[in-house]
């Protein structure tokens, strides 16, 4: 019985929440009006729990927060979120890049907000930004964000108030990709300007080799869509574009410390590619950490209020000070 169980939740049917679309149809056939109130019903519980997400350490401090445009398009400006501790005239900062599969998420939602907040109560300036969404844009596009956010911080760090010779990538899922991508692919191009004041890199449950979203025993409907949408191409007809954005194929012996998270039920980015490149990151002796969370899910940081989702939330902000104190060499 209860592998019939496990088999069940790792269906594509509860995976992807198939079975209230089920619901949905029966409803509808019955009644269409109660088909419809249904359907809002299921709207309005995923937005409050969507509200409800943030990291189970409470923090009751007020911190400055305070928003700047990095980039103006055409259609749109880019923004990004600053949040101080205090009133020093210099904090290392924690460069944060939200989730959301490249086509969605934004940098004040509330789970990445308290992310920023707990990050800040303790004593780090954190800088949260929105980038281009996949459905539009290239993945080129949307890396030309993050570079140009981490540009505009460096050259306004004097009225940042933070200190650009202690800089912190850190993101979750589709932003950890990126943080990853960015600092693999400059130091192995050996791209010191890029890489100058970075320490390391923090990555929660980040997809590393783009194609293992693919793979049969991974059952998300919507991270296929997501990387396809922003690859614009098919793993299978286009393989090296896939190549190409993963961050595992650049690692190099000249890669900075990392701290690598993931939870081992994900279902959404499959756990087995935080451990392939946390393998590559030993072949090259990279400096890095793995901390693996055996009943986490994707996004549990900030759903599950667990002792060992504290530890880790600890065990991060451990990882971030010790970087700050060691001096970033090729």
């Amino acid at each position: 019985m209860e592998k019939l169980k496990e088999k069940i939740r790792g269906s594509f049917f509860v995976i992807n929440k198939l079975y209230l679309l089920f619901i949905f149809l029966l409803l509808s056939i019955v009644d269409i009006t109660i088909g419809i109130y249904y359907f809002f019903l299921s709207a309005i519980i995923y937005i409050w729990k969507i509200l409800k997400s943030k990291v189970p350490i409470e923090i009751n401090k007020d911190f400055t927060c305070k928003t700047f445009v990095y980039k103006k398009l055409k259609k749109r400006k880019l923004k990004l979120d600053l949040w101080l501790p205090g009133n020093e005239k210099r904090y290392p900062v924690v460069f944060f890049c939200h989730g959301g599969g490249w086509i969605s998420g934004f940098r004040n939602q509330p789970n990445n907000v308290s992310w920023c907040k707990y990050l800040a109560s303790k004593n780090f300036a954190v800088v949260s930004i929105d980038y281009r969404y996949g459905y539009k844009n290239s993945m080129e596009n949307i890396l030309s964000d993050y570079s140009d956010a981490l540009e505009y911080v460096r050259k306004n760090h004097d009225k940042l108030s933070i200190d650009i010779n202690n800089i912190i990538l850190m993101g979750l899922s589709a932003g950890g990709h990126l943080s990853l991508l960015y600092s693999t692919y400059y130091t192995k191009t050996e791209n010191k300007e890029k890489m100058e004041g970075i320490k390391g890199v923090v990555a929660y449950y980040a997809p590393t080799d783009l194609r293992d979203i693919f793979k049969t025993d991974n059952k998300s409907i919507f991270s296929r869509f997501a990387t396809r949408q922003t690859m614009k191409a098919n793993p299978k007809s286009k393989e090296e574009i896939y190549n190409y954005y993963s961050p595992i194929n650049w690692v190099s012996n000249n890669m900075i410390p990392c701290l690598l998270v993931h939870g081992k039920l994900d279902n959404v980015v499959p756990f087995n590619s935080t451990v392939k490149f946390s393998q590559k990151l030993k072949e090259n002796n990279i400096k890095h950490t793995l901390l693996v969370h055996k009943n986490g899910k994707h996004s549990f940081d900030t759903r599950l209020k667990d002792i060992t989702t504290i530890n880790i939330l600890e065990r991060t902000v451990s990882f971030i000070r010790e970087a700050f104190n060691e001096a970033y060499k090729y």
